[in-house]
C-alpha cells in the first residue's frame, strides 16, 4: 500500500554530493566526514545534543527507511529457485505457487487462495470478481492504490471517516453513508488493525452489500475476535516493502468456492478451457520466483515479527517521555506483525508540526514518513468527485496531519531505536531553532514540502 518513490529529492548521506548547511554554505570534507561518522554516544546523552538541523552530527551514518526489505534464508531461497529453473516451469501455477497458496490460506484461516502479480491486480480482481458496481464505501485515509481499484473498474468510491484511535472505518459513518447506489464495502486493515467489526458484517449483511477487504498490511496478524477479517474475501500484499514479501506479489483469500473459481479464471485472462475465454480477465498470475521469495519469507516470519516486536517496545520505552509523540498501541492484538512504527504527532505540544518532524530527521539520515497525507479524496482524480468531502471527513483530515511513520524491520536494530527515540526527543527540546532552521535551510536531502509548509505554517512556537 505504501510503495511511494522519493522522486529524486535528497542524496543519501553517503555519497560525495556537498552539504548545504542552513545559511546556505558549503560544509568541509571535515565536517562531513565527522557528520556520516558519528561517534559513538549513549542514547541519554544524544536527547541533550544538537540537531543535525542546528549543526550537529547526524544521528546515523546509514540511512534508516521505511519498509526497507526484510531477507529470509538466502540459501533456502536459491535452493528454490535452482529447483524452478531446473524444472523449466517458470510461471502458470507452478509447484512454488502452488505450495504459497496453501500457506497462506492456511496462515489466514480461508478456505481458498489465488495467488496474484500484485496486491492492486487482487483489489482490481476481487471488485470484478464480487461484480461491485455503482457506489463503493471506502475509506480516503489509505494508500492511493485502494481507491485506484475501485475506479479503474468503473466504481465509485464514497469516502467514509475513520476511528480515530483504529485509523480503520468508522461503521457509524459507514452506515450514515450507505444508499439505494452503494453496491459494497471497501475496508482497509489498516497498520494491521481490524476493520471487521462485527457490527460492520451486520450492516453489510442487513444491507445486502459486498464486504471486501484491503489488508495489506495485515498478512499473519491475528487480533483477538473470533474469525476477524474475512469479508466476502481480502486482499494481501506481499510488496517489498512489507513484512513477508514475494518481490512484488499479492494474494486474493475467500471462503466462497464459486467467487474462487471466478478468481482463478480472471486471473488468467478469463480462460476457462484452452481456448475458451469466459470472463474480461487479466494476466495477474504470480510468478514462481515471487513464489520462492513468498514461502522463504514465510518461514522466516515468527523471527520477523519477534524482530519487530523487540523495536516495538524498544519504540515504546524511548518515546514515552517525549511530549507530543504518540505511539499507537498494539496490546489488544494476538498476534502481530508490528510492520508499522505509528506516531502521532500534536504541534501543540510538540512546538513543531508532523511535516517540520519528518524534514528534521532527514538530516538525521532517518526517512520517517508522512503516511497517508492529504487523502485520497484530495488527490486526483478524486479531488473533485464530492465538494464537500473536507467536511465529512473531519478525523481523515486531522490524523492524515499528525501521522509519522518511523522505520523498523530487520534493517533497524533495538539499538538504532534507542538513537532514534533519544534524536527525536532532542529536536523536539530544540524545536523553535529546528522550525526556524528548516525555513532556512537549502540542503537538497530536505524533502520537497519542506520549506512550503514551513514557510506558511501558522505560529504554533
Amino acid at each position: 500500500m505504501e510503495n511511494q518513490p522519493h522522486k529524486g529529492r535528497g542524496r543519501d548521506a553517503a555519497t560525495d554530493s556537498p552539504i548545504v548547511g542552513a545559511n546556505g554554505a558549503t560544509q568541509s570534507a571535515d565536517i562531513l566526514g565527522s557528520q556520516l561518522n558519528p561517534p559513538e554516544i549513549s542514547p541519554s546523552r544524544t536527547r541533550h545534543l544538537n540537531a543535525a538541523i542546528l549543526g550537529g552530527a547526524p544521528a546515523f551514518e546509514r540511512t534508516l527507511h521505511v519498509g526497507r526489505p526484510n531477507m529470509p534464508d538466502q540459501q533456502v531461497f536459491l535452493k528454490r529457485m535452482k529447483q524452478i529453473l531446473n524444472s523449466g516451469q517458470l510461471t502458470n501455477w507452478g509447484p512454488l505457487v502452488q505450495d504459497f497458496e496453501s500457506r497462506v490460506a492456511e496462515i489466514s484461516g480461508a478456505k481458498h487462495c489465488i495467488a496474484t502479480c500484485n496486491a492492486t491486480t487482487g483489489l482490481e480482481l476481487a471488485i470484478s470478481g464480487l461484480g461491485m458496481s455503482g457506489d463503493v464505501i471506502v475509506p480516503s485515509f489509505t494508500f492511493i492504490a485502494t481507491v485506484h481499484a475501485l475506479w479503474r473498474q468503473g466504481v465509485r468510491p464514497v469516502f467514509c471517516d475513520i476511528d480515530p484511535v483504529t485509523h480503520c472505518l468508522d461503521v457509524d459513518c459507514v452506515e450514515a453513508a450507505i444508499t439505494s447506489r452503494t453496491t459494497g464495502i471497501l475496508g482497509v486493515h489498516l497498520w494491521g488493525n481490524s476493520c471487521a467489526s462485527p457490527k460492520l458484517r451486520d450492516l453489510a449483511k442487513q444491507h445486502d452489500l459486498k464486504l471486501l477487504f484491503d489488508a495489506a498490511h495485515a498478512f499473519g496478524c491475528q487480533s483477538d475476535q473470533k474469525n476477524p477479517y474475512l469479508g466476502d474475501a481480502e486482499v494481501y500484499s506481499f510488496h517489498a516493502t512489507k513484512c513477508i514479501h514475494a518481490f512484488e506479489g499479492g494474494a486474493i483469500v475467500t471462503n466462497d468456492r464459486d467467487l474462487a473459481d471466478r478468481l482463478r479464471l480472471l486471473v488468467n485472462f478469463g480462460f476457462a478451457e484452452e481456448d475458451i475465454v469466459e470472463h474480461l480477465g487479466t494476466n495477474g498470475k504470480m510468478n514462481e520466483a515471487s513464489a520462492a521469495m513468498g514461502l522463504t519469507s514465510i518461514e522466516a516470519m515468527d523471527r520477523f515479527f519477534a524482530h519487530n516486536r523487540e523495536n516495538y517496545n524498544a519504540f515504546a520505552a524511548g518515546l514515552a517521555d517525549v511530549p507530543g509523540i504518540n505511539l499507537m498501541s498494539r496490546s489488544t492484538a494476538h498476534k502481530h506483525s508490528y510492520q508499522y512504527i505509528v506516531t502521532e504527532v500534536d504541534p501543540t505540544i510538540v512546538g513543531a508540526t508532523r511535516d517540520e518532524l519528518v524534514a528534521a530527521l532527514r538530516l538525521e539520515n532517518v526517512y520517517a514518513r508522512r503516511y497517508f497525507y492529504p487523502g485520497c479524496h484530495r488527490m486526483q482524480p478524486y479531488a473533485g468527485l464530492s465538494q464537500r468531502a473536507g467536511l465529512t471527513l473531519p478525523v481523515t483530515e486531522a490524523v492524515a496531519e499528525r501521522v509519522m511513520i518511523l522505520p523498523t524491520g530487520m534493517a533497524v536494530t533495538s539499538q538504532d531505536v534507542d538513537r532514534l527515540c533519544s534524536r527525536i526527543a532532542s529536536i523536539v527540546r530544540q524545536a523553535p531553532a529546528v522550525c526556524t532552521a528548516i525555513r532556512q535551510c537549502k540542503d537538497p536531502r530536505l524533502p520537497y514540502f519542506a520549506q512550503k509548509d514551513a514557510n506558511t505554517s501558522t505560529n504554533h512556537h
